[in-house]
């Protein structure tokens, strides 16, 4: 707390005309200090001034701010601090990294004070649930039926169960998204579930889901069988459109494994495959993610006589129906992994991009602003035993945002 309450003292040096009566937050220690006069900030300063001061602090330590006192607690949990907190600072988004495959725990890491915080999820059970992200809100699907569907935010612990969505029941694969408006706050969440045809290995019924949190309904937006593709577990919204990729069911060479089809939630376009467009190039895995309504893909570069084999990752964003390269892993950073598989966990928001093996807790950012790669500081946990497996999300950290 001692950095807090420097940095307090120099807000109340800048406020110390408003308020009057002492000229700095040291002389207000020093006058409480004194076995005569107790003098409490809260005394001092008026609730408009003091959330100013709370709403410039660090996120994480808002919270143990709210446990000070009741007024604090007050303050912070209000809906007008939650709107000046909102506006006061931009946050960058944060990576959650679990530490147990089988428990839903582990640490959020800071991209701004390189600092992990240990914190509890709510409402997921493990950590091989599906997730998806979207401006401070975290969509959890379970992964045995498909069907148990939470939405919360990470930060305040607040929760919604939604109903269970329509469509095929334990499909084979699923592609989970979710995309808040940042001015009403309502959301949109989407599944896409495919399943084979039953004797038929080269067609695939897939089918999109979709659910309004404004009308807390579900409806099943397009039924289509796929030949020579299915679809998987990769999605996301951008702008009003659903992205995501779909695998060659054979017959393919190695080099077309990938494609990506495009879905306008408002437009209701079919069918799908006249939306494909390609990857770009070989790819051994692809993550797809929405940085400022663009779509990018984090993707693992095949060699050239093995397109199966990583050699390296890069990173493209989709302009129109082309992609643009953005940038590729310095070789030391590639190696900075040790034996990196030809899949890997990657997320990001805004304009930060995590990268994560699964096979170690190493943590790599990558900021599309500055062109910029730099390891995150080292995740308080270590590898215990040789198969034991690493992932995590990325979030946005928002207090004003509740499903």
């Amino acid at each position: 707390m001692k950095g807090e309450t420097s940095w307090i003292s120099h807000c109340f040096d800048d406020m110390s005309k408003e308020i009057g009566g002492l000229d700095s937050f040291s002389e207000l220690i020093d006058e409480g200090n004194k076995e005569t006069t107790t003098v409490s900030v809260d005394l001092i300063l008026p609730d408009d001034l003091l959330e100013r001061i709370l709403a410039f602090l660090p996120i994480a330590s808002i919270f143990r701010a709210g446990s000070v006192c009741r007024r604090w607690h007050e303050i912070v949990s209000s809906k007008r601090f939650l709107w000046n907190f909102s506006n006061v600072l931009s946050q960058k988004p944060w990576y959650f990294m679990f530490t147990s495959s089988d428990e839903p725990v582990g640490y959020a890491y800071d991209p701004i004070l390189r600092k992990w915080y240990g914190i509890e999820l709510p409402c997921i059970q493990t950590p091989n649930w599906f997730i998806a992200s979207s401006c401070g809100l975290v969509c959890f699907m379970d992964n045995d039926s498909r069907s148990e569907l939470h939405v919360c935010n990470p930060v305040t612990k607040h929760c919604k169960k939604l109903e269970d969505p329509p469509g095929l029941k334990f499909p084979d694969y699923s592609a989970l998204s979710i995309s808040v408006n940042r001015t009403s706050h309502n959301y949109t969440v989407s599944v896409v579930k495919s399943k084979q045809v039953p004797g038929n290995f080269f067609q695939w019924d897939l089918s999109i889901h979709i659910y309004d949190s404004e009308t807390r309904m579900w409806a099943t937006s397009l039924t289509e069988v796929l030949t020579g593709w299915r679809g998987g577990d990769e999605s996301v919204i951008c702008d009003g459109i659903l992205y995501f990729l779909i695998y060659s069911a054979g017959g393919g060479t190695p080099e077309n494994r990938h494609g990506l089809v495009t879905y306008s939630l408002s437009g209701r376009s079919s069918p799908l495959l006249r939306s494909f467009i390609p990857v770009p190039g070989p790819l051994t895995c692809g993550r797809l993610m929405n940085l400022k309504e663009k779509l990018v893909v984090v993707g693992g570069m095949g060699k050239q006589d093995r397109p199966d084999i990583i050699k390296g990752i890069g990173i493209w964003v989709l302009e129109g129906r082309n992609w643009n390269e953005v940038a590729r892993m310095p070789h030391k950073y590639f190696q900075g992994f040790g034996e990196l598989d030809d899949v890997f966990a990657s997320s990001g928001t805004d304009d930060l991009i995590y990268i994560q093996s699964y096979g170690a807790p190493a943590l790599l950012v990558f900021d599309m602003n500055q062109k910029l790669w730099k390891w995150a500081q080292k995740c308080p946990v270590s590898k215990k035993f040789p198969l034991q497996l690493f992932t995590g999300f990325c979030f946005e950290p928002r207090l004003e945002f509740a499903p």
